[in-house]
């Protein structure tokens, strides 16, 4: 089943195009990894299916998910990272989308909040502020936060950022942990090692081009040696 089609997109930033003519779709259980050069339009991508940005022509088809079910992991800023907040308000807070106009957290919130708490492994951080916890850390709980969102799929917007290389592995294990029990996931990233390892599907962006396909076959194209550097066995 599809659960997201984009048809002949184009998309722009400040006046200037992005991207145009992007057609790529995410089918349920994909694990699909977006990569490019800075400034391909990638970050524009992730606004235009949350919908926080219009394209300018073509189309975003959503199948059995909307944009307010997709659970979204954002690059975080210095401020963010500082926020005042325990982690089960940051957590709970991913429930609101669920509540319409409903202004206050349901007994089932609760009872969702903790769960994706128990699955991220920080029960004993619940408790704790948000601002003191290791990078690491606060990825897990921004992972639980974007659980409480959805059943059916991540936008992960550079989620392994800034980490060092045992947390780093700790949360690509995770993500592909969901991904196995049945959540979709879009993955926004540059560790192309990583993206070719974990994922099934690619979106490669460029300020020219796209190429958007099965992993097993991308790793075959210049494409992909232009982004890794050289040869890479893909084993997944």
């Amino acid at each position: 089943m599809k659960l997201i089609e984009c048809k002949d997109l184009c998309m722009k930033y400040e006046g200037v195009t992005a991207f145009e003519n992007l057609s790529f779709s995410i089918d349920e259980g994909d694990f699909l990894c977006v990569v490019g050069e800075n400034g391909s339009g990638k970050s524009t991508l992730v606004k235009g299916i949350l919908g926080l940005k219009q394209y300018s022509s073509g189309s975003i088809e959503f199948g059995g998910v909307k944009p307010k079910e997709i659970g979204y992991l954002p690059q975080q800023t210095a401020a963010q990272k500082d926020f005042p907040a325990t982690v089960w308000e940051v957590v709970l807070s991913g429930c609101l989308n669920r509540n319409s106009f409903f202004p206050f957290y349901t007994r089932e919130n609760k009872e969702r909040a903790r769960r994706e708490i128990a699955k991220m492994k920080i029960e004993d951080l619940a408790g704790k502020s948000y601002r003191y916890l290791s990078g690491g850390q606060q990825q897990r709980v921004l992972l639980a936060r974007a659980l409480c969102a959805t059943e059916k799929l991540l936008l992960l917007d550079e989620p392994v950022s800034g980490l060092d290389p045992l947390v780093t592995s700790e949360m690509y294990e995770v993500i592909d942990e969901l991904n196995d029990s049945g959540v979709t996931v879009i993955m926004v990233t540059h560790d192309i090692h990583n993206a070719v390892h974990y994922g099934n599907k690619i979106l490669n962006m460029s300020r020219n081009s796209y190429y958007f396909g099965e992993m097993s076959e991308y790793v075959k194209t210049d494409a992909f040696r232009a982004m890794a550097g050289g040869c890479f066995h893909h084993d997944k």
